[in-house]
């Protein structure tokens, strides 16, 4: 089907439906410390359940949103999910207990899931081939830069509103993305190629995927990966406030630290054609055991508290690095055997490891207490699970004779 919109028009709407996720969650940082001021003083840590309880809500979501988009149509399912979106930013602002706050972040992250995996089904509507992924190269690029900004633009919002306002900022958000894509981007899978929803092909697909070994081991190392970067979103800005003191600053860093670790796809992309994808992952997975082992020992070392700050933002920014070198190699490799059933399988994959790496993530945020112990030994953990996953695919691949 041909695109009336100019490309670059197209990229830009594509990356902001990508970008809704980002903001959802990065924006939401510096507000912590003020959600749990007002909505649980006794409990300060359970104010980090406003990030993984939008991810669960996420990771659920994936599961349905390719499929129904595939039966109903990409717009109808990307409005929906948007619609859902607004009405629990809605709840949020006006929610008067923390457990309302999670509950409409649960459902938010419901709605996000229609427009950020929509959206990937929208571009190969339209193209294919090195077209579709040049295109799909320049939106994550532009995606990217969100996470660096989202927690200045979220502290700016708290500056002027308060941490309810970020809620309204959300809403504001998905109305002018709603309302460029209704009113710009046509309909890109005609009634003719629709499939109906079917709940047994959805089990099917699943079954054939944790019945795979490559495909099961990705899953699962993909889950250890994304719950070491959910881990750190959760326990970062509180390190900052209580560990070194730096509340302040916090947004500056963080954008710092983004803008850096951005750059891992751009350096998997040029590595990986090289090296290998497996081969990749288990090295950046190495590579974090070895540097989370050194960041405990210095932890432990007599060192000044500006030093052992600085070792701290490197080794934030290769956790965020990690992500970069791991998640698209891990996904690539889980995918690969499934073209049979690709859209059924991107949308099975994300949600299992999504959904995983949250249920990961929210019990191990909430044991920080006032050091980088917690999340030193999370993250060492989930990298040695990972890393053991990675060596376990190898000996699967050389028993199969792929390698």
């Amino acid at each position: 089907m041909q695109n009336p919109m100019h490309r670059a028009e197209f990229i830009a709407l594509i990356a902001m439906m990508f970008a809704t996720i980002a903001f959802s969650i990065d924006s939401m940082l510096p507000a912590l410390p003020e959600i749990a001021q007002e909505l649980s003083p006794s409990e300060v840590n359970r104010a980090q359940l406003v990030l993984t309880s939008f991810v669960l809500g996420m990771g659920i979501g994936t599961l349905f949103t390719g499929p129904l988009s595939d039966a109903f149509g990409r717009k109808p399912v990307i409005l929906a999910g948007a619609a859902i979106y607004c009405l629990a930013a809605y709840l949020a602002w006006s929610a008067q207990g923390l457990e309302m706050v999670l509950a409409a972040r649960l459902l938010q992250g419901l709605g996000a899931a229609g427009p950020r995996v929509v959206a990937i089904a929208v571009v190969r509507d339209f193209y294919s081939g090195r077209i579709m992924a040049r295109i799909m190269s320049i939106a994550m690029m532009i995606f990217t830069l969100v996470p660096a900004f989202a927690p200045l633009l979220g502290e700016a919002i708290i500056a002027f509103t308060g941490w309810r306002g970020i809620f309204l900022a959300f809403i504001l958000f998905s109305v002018i993305t709603v309302l460029w894509m209704g009113l710009r981007l046509p309909e890109s899978l005609p009634r003719e190629n629709r499939r109906p929803f079917r709940a047994p092909l959805l089990w099917a697909a699943t079954h054939e995927m944790v019945t795979h070994p490559t495909v099961r081991l990705s899953i699962l190392v993909q889950t250890f990966s994304m719950g070491t970067l959910f881990t750190m979103l959760t326990m970062v800005q509180p390190i900052y406030d209580e560990v070194y003191g730096r509340a302040d600053s916090f947004p500056e860093w963080f954008a710092i630290v983004a803008l850096f670790a951005g750059t891992a796809s751009l350096i998997n992309a040029w590595l990986v054609v090289r090296v290998g994808m497996r081969r990749m992952v288990t090295i950046a997975l190495g590579a974090q055991i070895v540097l989370t082992a050194a960041v405990m020992g210095a932890n432990m070392a007599d060192l000044s508290l500006d030093t052992r700050f600085g070792i701290f933002v490197i080794w934030q920014t290769s956790l965020f690095f990690m992500a970069g070198m791991t998640l698209g190699n891990l996904n690539a490799i889980a995918m690969e055997p499934m073209g049979h059933i690709a859209g059924m399988a991107a949308s099975v994959i994300g949600a299992i490891a999504t959904f995983l790496a949250a249920v990961i993530a929210a019990p191990v945020g909430l044991t920080f207490n006032g050091t980088i112990w917690p999340l030193a030994i999370g993250v060492l953990i989930m990298c040695l699970c990972g890393f053991a996953g990675m060596i376990e695919m190898g000996r699967v691949e050389r028993r199969a004779g792929l390698r």
